[in-house]
């Protein structure tokens, strides 16, 4: 056994028997722990995806060429719907290709600017497909909250509707509705162009509109009815909050990760209906400056002049290609099974 040194001199952990022992780690050093919520989670996965950053700043580029277009028209100084009769042959092709005053050339017929057309036709494919998919997102949980959390025969009305508008035939009702409206609100004789033009445009809103809510307000019941069972629903119950305080302050916060999804994928979907049903006669008309119809209008051309055809067939590719690795992008990472 080792003695025990005593004295005034003697030093040893005897001295410090009793004492708090100073923590040596500085404060700058010492981590903090912070929880983060699955939306936090989710956008800082998508941060460090470069797939999804490329695909978001294509698609912002887009929307300010949208937003920006009569700025871009005017700095190459044409219009979108100003004719240079001049520039076009006895055939209908035009005499001159890209130049310093007509950045990417002429249409063949009518002579109209074809990047001023290219740039207007941005402003509709991207209108339709904001606009669209907000309502439908807002109708459809709205109806999918309602529908999975009261259930009883609130629940089998709401959910046979959506079954209903799942059913019908989405291309033939749009054809026949899109002319309907027309010829309801101001489309016979006496009207003119711009108003009819104006009058297909909401038409076209309305009827993607109409069949577009249905497919997420059946994906929010389904979730909805898994939640509506969980303790912390049942307990809202208990404490007597008001319904609709359950559903937006209680329900709606966990239903993020498939609307926001939803979203993503839904406005690439509507880029191309505007621009299909377009195509098919059923969307837009002139003289509003579209993609759809620049593509409808240069199939007869193709061969002559295939940069009449290929720019705007490049901007809906370009365009909903980006959207749709993003809402890929988006899709994983709410999801938290998934590591990209």
């Amino acid at each position: 056994m080792e003695p025990m040194v005593t004295g005034p001199g003697a030093t040893g952990a005897g001295e410090t028997t009793g004492l708090a022992v100073a923590d040596p780690t500085p404060p700058s050093a010492k981590v903090k722990t912070v929880s983060k919520s699955p939306t936090r989670i989710a956008l800082a996965r998508l941060r460090t995806d470069r797939v999804a950053m490329t695909c978001a700043i294509i698609c912002l580029a887009f929307a300010l060429i949208a937003i920006f277009a009569p700025l871009l028209a005017k700095l190459e100084g044409q219009s979108p719907t100003e004719l240079h009769q001049d520039l076009i042959d006895e055939f209908g092709f035009p005499t001159i290709g890209p130049t310093g005053e007509h950045w990417l050339g002429v249409e063949p017929r009518l002579g109209r600017d074809l990047f001023a057309r290219w740039v207007y036709g941005a402003r509709p494919s991207l209108i339709v497909a904001v606009t669209v998919t907000a309502i439908t997102t807002f109708v459809g949980v709205v109806v999918g909250l309602v529908a999975g959390f009261s259930g009883g025969w609130v629940d089998r009305i709401l959910s046979w509707l959506i079954d209903l508008v799942l059913s019908l035939p989405y291309l033939l009702f749009a054809i026949a509705s899109s002319a309907v409206l027309v010829a309801m609100f101001g489309g016979a004789e006496g009207a003119s162009s711009e108003q009819v033009a104006k009058i297909r445009f909401i038409s076209l809103i309305c009827v993607l509109s109409f069949f577009g809510w249905a497919s997420l307000a059946r994906l929010v019941r389904g979730q909805v009815l898994s939640l509506r069972e969980r303790e912390f629903i049942s307990a809202a119950r208990v404490l007597g909050v008001p319904t609709r305080q359950i559903l937006f302050k209680e329900l709606l916060p966990n239903l993020v990760a498939p609307i926001v999804v939803s979203v993503s994928l839904a406005l690439p979907g509507y880029v191309v209906a505007e621009a299909g049903l377009t195509v098919l006669g059923a969307g837009l008309i002139e003289p509003t400056p579209s993609w759809g119809l620049t593509i409808a209008a240069a199939e007869t051309y193709y061969r002559a002049d295939p940069l009449y055809l290929w720019l705007p067939v490049l901007g809906i590719t370009i365009l909903v290609l980006a959207l749709s690795l993003l809402g890929d992008a988006v899709r994983d990472a709410f999801d938290p099974r998934t590591r990209r």
